[in-house]
């Protein structure tokens, strides 16, 4: 169940985000979510999902969550029962959303490496107002980063490979997501749509 995750639809039926199992059940639970059969697009409320949990064969123990007297499929997508608007994701600022951003490479000589051998160097150095901003924070190797110095790409000669930008997937993607996920999520949205770089 940890690593499950639920297509969440919004009332119109099209797909605003991606939730956590345990959310996605706590939102059938309290009455706000419909579970969408992957097949034959039948809505369920909680005490109908139990039902058919119980009848559910041929499915993966894992897709299952146990209770004392009860076991629970774990839905696939689940549409929401008022919510008609769009959630859009912001990712953190964080070193790690940073690293998985910039997926180990120096953004100076394009080469990867390995987490230890990296350190996040500001485009713009502090000491000349380069903020703590997506667009001024990347990946770079210690041959670079000690080349580069105190200076801008442009004064030290080292252009960077890509301009950084915040990132538009949710941290939660940083690895590929199951296969059973995917294909049941393609009928409700075009996969292009999350990034390519995620999914790949």
């Amino acid at each position: 169940m940890i690593n499950a995750y639920v297509l969440v639809l919004n009332k119109s039926w099209v797909a605003v985000n991606v939730a956590p199992a345990k959310r996605a059940l706590t939102l059938l639970f309290q009455g706000h979510a419909q579970v969408v059969h992957p097949k034959d697009y039948a809505l369920y409320d909680f005490d109908a999902w139990l039902q058919f949990s119980r009848a559910s064969n041929g499915v993966s123990p894992r897709r299952y969550v146990y209770t004392p007297s009860e076991r629970i499929r774990l839905p696939e997508v689940i549409v929401l029962n008022v919510f008609n608007g769009f959630h859009t994701p912001e990712v953190r600022l964080s070193r790690r959303n940073i690293f998985a951003r910039d997926k180990n490479y120096c953004q100076y000589c394009g080469q990867r490496y390995k987490r230890c051998d990296l350190t996040i160097d500001h485009v713009v150095p502090k000491s000349r107002g380069g903020g703590e901003t997506w667009e001024n924070l990347v990946l770079a190797c210690m041959h670079c980063n000690l080349k580069k110095r105190d200076r801008t790409p442009e004064e030290a000669k080292m252009p960077l490979i890509r301009r950084p930008v915040a990132p538009r997937w949710l941290p939660r993607f940083e690895s590929p997501l199951p296969k059973e996920e995917l294909h049941s999520w393609k009928r409700f949205v075009d996969l292009a749509y999350w990034s390519t770089e995620v999914l790949d």
